[in-house]
């Protein structure tokens, strides 16, 4: 009989291929006991051993009856779930984000499952029972853990550690462990916790009119008791449920008083499981009103979805896009399938939202990274019961078990932030939508202004649709736009005025005398990005990053943007001794004291990735610019995305140049997509808006096409720029990044991968060359960038490839710490 036969004796289903959150590059074979098998199910969380001492959570992928070869199999230890909490829609999209953007299995489940999902392993040490009577010379440390120990029974190794101290910990432990007072057991822990909440109930006995009277009476001579009574009797109507907290908060009274009442026998206290995320109750959905344009362009994207599975709608910025998705997400909910609404960024979700709740109440679920752990295993499982047939959110919310997609809709598809970057999978979210509609025969719909050149160029040869809304809503003109030669800031440098020219200063005075609004746009945070020795040259560098340190003045430090690490503000040149120490360049913060200066009476607020760390500084800060509380917003590229304030007649764009001079081959592209971006925060209501663009070379050609709002004349620059070089979408590319402690075996690390690529004739193999950073946290970077043609099988074959060459390379002595990272599509 086989281990993991079946009850019969013969071979069956007895084992199961399951995906474990590590980076292995495979899933894992373990056996299914006799007593579990039938019940073990594809999608369903199994815990499994690993090693001598180690448990995990993983995956069920597949369940068959083919014994591997070569190794012993484990056995399942449990099955954790009752049904599959990942569906196989889940499974088939997993699969595909694994094997096209070169990830492991593991790295796939890490991302997909919400951190409480992912059970803990946590070592447990219990006390014997047996030594109960024998008395030992405990040291003072162990006597405190020995005394918790028999209070509570059993402690994790982290609440071992929190009462002996890190001191002490191995100490104690060593102590425990030779009187063989405990047993160390290794077990998964559930870390996901619902929220409770304590509920007040009135006693069986007094549920009747009769009954309810007679204890009114008893209790006159308790004014206290009393007003808790009538202010339950009050709640209970008016919502049913009563809680304690909301019983506390209408009498006043202390959690005490009720407890009293309970002890009498008259209320009933009891702890229920509350929804976190407390969506509010709205009224009605609103009705969809549209414009003539509007009409013709939703009407277009019908007629193109009945040839196309994905339709590009290029709507200008403020040509009421948003109205467009609501009424399809509309007709998909009434075909009783759900939908997906993709933005690039979690502030976006912000605004939106309470448009959304507007339409689809209830209905529509919200799910970003800013949710704490609990909060998403919750949305997890209300998207998994159908309760949410809307989900809106950043690239994270493709990972949610939907059941029926009918409809993902993705705008600003052609934003940057949909490329996961780090860690892996480094999947492009706008791509990653398409294949799991397909999955689903879900349709697409791809909305911006400013199209990317990959999808434009797949209108161009009839695999997207293609619907162009080309008018403002209700006709509102597109805001004027000038470019100003920044050399006009010299006016202002005596004033220490290093960032704003004239022309600037004066429409930001009008703008504001007229009651409006006005946003600046700086694409670089912190307060100077470098300071310099004017003597020398000399720039102070972070010690573990080969970067130039940036100055904070919130902090007062030096701040490397990479590790994360800050020092001290150098005063005095290390290198020569002088002290000529000078900021050069200038980021939002810089930005902000000059405005604040310039407009001292002015309400100014600045929005970055420093001024915006907190839960609620997204909301806080677009209720105050929405309600005019903020005449100035100044921040990065936070104030580019989708915001929507009727108020705002003024934007500035403080640094052309700095855009526009970045070494990537997608640089035109991405700066006119964010100088036309920001340029549609303008006028959007009344279109009396006005764009101003500081540059110093002013006849860049990018400047002219933005000037004109010439989206289709840039497409044509950039994709003739492309085919000539033979970059994508003409080509695929892959990045492989080498990283290592020691320079030269990063180097040759990546000198073997890429001779050996080199033979591959139909390839094109650039580098190794260090990265535009060469060093991180003390790791050298060596790439190599491949250019593939868009042949499927080419492609397929370079990539198994490359994963071997991967295996043989840190295989060789001294290349066992060698990390490879694979980037396929890098942006």
């Amino acid at each position: 009989m086989l281990p993991f036969g079946n009850n019969n004796g013969e071979q069956g289903a007895a084992f199961a291929d399951v995906i474990l959150p590590l980076n292995l590059a495979q899933v894992l074979t373990y056996g299914i006991p006799i007593d579990m098998q039938g019940d073990v199910v594809r999608g369903m969380r199994v815990e499994v051993p690993l090693g001598r001492n180690k448990l995990y959570s993983g995956i069920v992928h597949q369940v068959h009856d083919k014994k591997p070869e070569g190794y012993e199999v484990k056995a399942i230890r449990s099955i954790i779930d009752e049904e599959p909490i990942v569906n196989e829609h889940q499974l088939k999209f997993w699969d595909w984000i694994a094997s096209y953007y070169m990830a492991a299995p593991g790295e796939v489940m890490q991302a997909a499952l919400p951190a409480h999902l992912k059970l803990m392993n946590e070592t447990r040490i219990m006390w014997s029972p047996e030594h109960d009577d024998v008395i030992y010379e405990w040291s003072e440390q162990a006597a405190a853990a020995v005394e918790e120990l028999e209070l509570k029974t059993e402690l994790t190794m982290s609440e071992l550690r929190a009462v002996t101290g890190p001191r002490y910990f191995t100490k104690v432990l060593t102590e425990l462990l030779e009187h063989e007072v405990v047993i160390v057991r290794d077990e998964l822990e559930e870390v996901y916790k619902a929220k409770k909440e304590k509920v007040v109930t009135l006693n069986e006995k007094y549920q009747s009119e009769h009954a309810l009277h007679e204890l009114f009476d008893q209790l006159q001579r308790a004014p206290r008791q009393l007003e808790l009574l009538m202010a339950y009797t009050e709640l209970s109507v008016k919502y049913g449920t009563v809680k304690q907290a909301a019983l506390l908060d209408r009498t006043g009274a202390s959690a005490a008083q009720i407890k009293a009442l309970a002890e009498k026998g008259i209320f009933e206290v009891t702890e229920v499981a509350v929804d976190r995320l407390g969506v509010q109750k709205t009224q009605k959905p609103q009705e969809v009103n549209y414009t003539e344009a509007q009409e013709k362009a939703y009407e277009q994207i019908g007629e193109q979805f009945n040839k196309h599975q994905v339709v590009l709608l290029e709507g200008v910025t403020g040509s009421g896009k948003t109205l467009l998705y609501i009424n399809k997400i509309k007709e998909c909910i009434a075909q009783g399938k759900q939908a997906i609404f993709l933005l690039p960024e979690i502030g976006l979700t912000t605004q939106l939202v309470s448009r959304l709740y507007a339409y689809f109440g209830e209905e529509l679920g919200v799910y970003h990274s800013r949710f704490s752990n609990n909060e998403r295993v919750e949305i997890w499982e209300k998207v998994r019961k159908g309760d949410y047939k809307v989900v809106a959110g950043p690239r994270s919310a493709l990972w949610l078990p939907y059941d029926d997609i009918g409809l993902i809709i993705v705008d600003e598809e052609h934003d940057t932030s949909y490329k996961q970057k780090d860690p892996a999978p480094r999947f492009h979210a706008r791509d990653a939508a398409i294949y799991l509609a397909a999955l689903h025969k879900a349709k697409v719909l791809l909305g911006t202004a400013t199209p990317s050149t990959e999808s434009m160029h797949n209108v161009q040869g009839d695999k997207y649709g293609y619907v162009a809304l080309k008018e403002r809503y209700r006709g509102v003109r597109m805001p004027v736009i000038e470019v100003i030669d920044a050399k006009s800031q010299q006016a202002y440098r005596k004033q220490g005025i290093h960032m704003v020219t004239p022309e600037l200063f004066s429409s930001i005075e009008a703008t504001l005398k007229a009651g409006k609004q006005v946003i600046l746009f700086q694409n670089r945070r912190g307060y100077a990005p470098f300071q310099l020795c004017t003597i020398c040259g000399w720039i102070p560098q972070c010690k573990n990053c080969a970067v130039s340190l940036t100055y904070h003045k919130s902090t007062d430090k030096l701040h490397c943007h990479y590790c994360g690490l800050r020092y001290g503000v150098v005063q005095a040149c290390p290198s020569c001794g002088g002290n000529r120490m000078q900021s050069k360049s200038y980021g939002t913060e810089k930005l902000e004291e000059e405005i604040r200066q310039l407009f001292p009476k002015s309400r100014i607020a600045r929005m970055d990735v420093d001024s915006m760390r907190g839960k609620e500084s997204y909301p806080r800060l677009i209720e105050e610019m929405s309600k005019h509380k903020i005449d100035i917003l100044l921040g990065t590229q936070m104030v580019v995305k989708g915001l929507d304030f009727s108020n705002v007649a003024l934007v500035g764009i403080i640094s052309a140049d700095s855009l526009l001079s970045f070494p990537d081959f997608r640089v035109n592209e991405r700066a006119f997509h964010l100088m036309e971006q920001v340029s549609g925060r303008a006028g959007r209501v009344d279109g009396a808006g006005k764009v101003l663009i500081q540059a110093y070379n002013t006849k860049h050609p990018i400047l002219s096409y933005v000037k004109e709002h010439d989206v289709h004349g840039q497409f044509r620059q950039e994709i003739a720029y492309r085919k000539q070089f033979f970059y994508p979408p003409f080509t695929r590319l892959i990045k492989i990044t080498f990283k290592h402690r020691d320079e030269q075996s990063a180097i040759n690390g990546a000198m073997d991968m890429a001779d050996i690529l080199r033979e591959n004739e139909y390839i094109g193999v650039q580098g190794p060359v260090p990265a535009m950073i060469p060093r991180i946290r003390n790791q050298y970077i060596q790439e190599i960038w491949i250019k593939c043609p868009r042949d499927t099988k080419i492609l397929a074959d370079v990539k198994k490839d490359i994963l071997r060459l991967k295996q043989d390379i840190t295989a060789q002595r001294g290349l066992s710490s060698l990390i490879i990272i694979f980037d396929v599509d890098p942006m």
